[in-house]
Formats: structure tokens, sequence, C-alpha cells
């Protein structure tokens, strides 16, 4: 009789002990949000995610852990989107250029020449068309949440850009994007899909002989020192999405979903704005390098490129919607 009590005596305490550790492991429970990105800490995006990892552990307190992953540390932009539907990672930001195989919606970002400054880029992008966005690839069960900002990209090679004629014959590497491909065909040069990490050893050995990138991204990289030339074209859009997994998201408390919302909003001003700043600042940097020699287009040269390229808008048309493209262009005011 008295071994059954104290069997049951030690039961009861056993319990009351698994009770006590279990609301102690609930009440210390911590959400931990894994970021991945595929470039340096010190790019505008690099910058943003460290914002956001700041902002959301000051909002949120213990109740979150944010890890940032930079340089493809885990997932570099083309597997990310695979680990985020897996839960591997929460967040990643891939440029919007290598979205198109999963909506061809967003092919919208690669026209050429369809925003003529990133006011106009802002423009379109806080539209209802914009964010609505967001959710073209929830049917894939992922979901948007910002936008980015790099910048507009330039062109460089080592022959002078002036006319589209003077890049008939050339290499240049792009995106893994079909519109991007259309754009040089368009002016008949030869477009080569190729990671980003591999471009500065491809000019260097003449793999390619151009390529198309923001003034902050060819500083940091130093294509300048492979690159005679660069024509001041920005006849492109160089901007990420932040992406999550719809189910995850969704699936977040409330006060949770809340704060990391305020938190990427602040990290999206900070980094947009840091962007600006940064381009204008290594374009400097740039030709102060004396290593490569900017080619400035007058107006009919601008325009002779513009009309090469426009008729991409219209391949590509039924792919994204004429209504998208309609609304952005009505962004450059």
């Amino acid at each position: 009789m008295k071994m059954r009590l104290f069997n049951r005596n030690l039961l009861l305490a056993g319990v009351a002990m698994a009770t006590v550790l279990g609301l102690g492991l609930d009440a210390s429970a911590q959400e931990v949000i894994k970021f991945s990105h595929g470039v340096a800490p010190d790019t505008p995006k690099g910058k943003a995610a460290e914002y956001f990892k700041k902002r959301a552990e000051e909002i949120l307190g213990d109740k979150v852990k944010v890890e940032i992953y930079p340089n493809s540390q885990l997932f570099d932009d083309n597997k990310v989107l695979s680990a985020i539907l897996r839960g591997d990672v929460q967040f990643g930001a891939p440029a919007l250029g290598k979205l198109n195989k999963w909506t061809k919606k967003l092919q919208i970002f690669d026209l050429p020449f369809l925003f003529k400054d990133m006011d106009a880029v802002s423009c379109f992008q806080d539209s209802d068309k914009g964010r609505g966005l967001f959710n073209s690839m929830t049917d894939k069960g992922m979901l948007g949440v910002s936008y980015w900002h790099n910048g507009l990209k330039q062109l460089s090679a080592n022959t002078p850009l002036r006319e589209p004629t003077d890049a008939k014959g050339l290499k240049f590497r792009i995106q893994t994007s079909d519109v991007l491909a259309a754009q040089f065909e368009a002016v008949g040069a030869v477009p080569q899909k190729m990671a980003f990490a591999e471009t500065y050893t491809a000019l260097q050995t003449g793999v390619v002989d151009g390529q198309e990138n923001t003034w902050s991204n060819m500083y940091s990289q130093k294509f300048y020192e492979v690159q005679k030339y660069t024509t001041e074209s920005n006849h492109g859009l160089l901007d990420y999405m932040v992406i999550t997994s719809d189910k995850w998201w969704k699936g977040l408390d409330p006060e949770m979903r809340a704060g990391l919302t305020q938190a990427m909003d602040d990290a999206t001003k900070y980094g947009n704005d840091l962007a600006a700043e940064l381009n204008m600042e290594q374009r400097e940097k740039t030709l102060q390098s004396g290593e490569t020699e900017l080619v400035e287009l007058t107006d009919a040269q601008f325009k002779d490129w513009q009309s090469a390229m426009k008729p991409v808008w219209d391949q590509f048309s039924g792919e994204i919607g004429q209504d998208l493209i309609d609304a952005a262009a009505a962004c450059n005011k």
C-alpha cells in the first residue's frame, strides 16, 4: 500500500514538473526567422535585411529572432523560393527578373525603357496594381511582402555603345529572363544567361563582351576594371521582391505578423533611400577610377535605343497583361 502511494505521489510530482516545464517552454517560445539573400552585407539589399532584423527584434522583443544569411550562404536567388516552400527559410529577396518561371506577370519589371526614373518605379509599385502583384504567386504557395530597390541599369562593353547598331553581334550577360533576352536580340546582340557571380570572370576572359547593371552593382563587383566603356542608358530596372510562404505568413499570430509588417515597412524605406544614395555615390567612384569611360547619350540617341527595344513590350503584353503595362507607363509623369 505504501509503495503504491509512493508511486502515485511520484507520478503526480512528475506530471506537475512536466506541466511547469511545458509552461516555461511555451513562455519562452521564440519564432526563429531565417532570411537568405545573394548579395554582400554592405549592399542596399544586405543593409535593408539587417535593418529588418534590427527593427523586428526591437518591436517584438524576445518573441522573435531573425537570422540573416547573405552572399548565398544558404541559397542563391534560383533556389531560395523552393527553400521557402520547404520551410528551410522564411524570407528571400530575389531579383524580379528571376521570378518569371513562377509568374509571367512580374516580367513587367524587365521591359526596357518602361520607367523613366525611380519615382515612376515607386509610383507603380505603390499603386493597387503594383501591390496586387504580391499575390501573383500565391497559387504556387508564395507571397510577396515588399519591393526593394536597387536602381536603373546601365550598359557596359569594351566598345562604346552610342547607337543600338553598336551592340550588334556583341555577347551580353543577362539574368535568366526571356524579356531581357528579347531586349538584346532586338538590337542584334547575343544574350548569354549567366549567374551574377560568374560575370566578372566572363567579362575578363571575353566569354561575354558586355553586361547591364546598376551603378552600385558594377562598382561593388569591379566590372569597370574589365569594361572600357559604360553607357548611361537607364534602360531597365533591377529591383527585388521580398517573398515569404503564404501559408506560414497567414498562420502567424496577428501580433507577430503586425510587428514583422512594421519592421518590413521600415526596412523598405531605409533600403530604398540607401539604394538611391549609393548609386549616385558609386557612379562617381566608378568614373573616378579612370578605368571606364562614360558614354552619355544625346536625346536623339536615347530615342533610337527606345525605339529599337520598344517592340519587346508588344511581344510580352499577352503574358504580362496590357492593363499592367499601361498602368506602369502612366507613372512616367
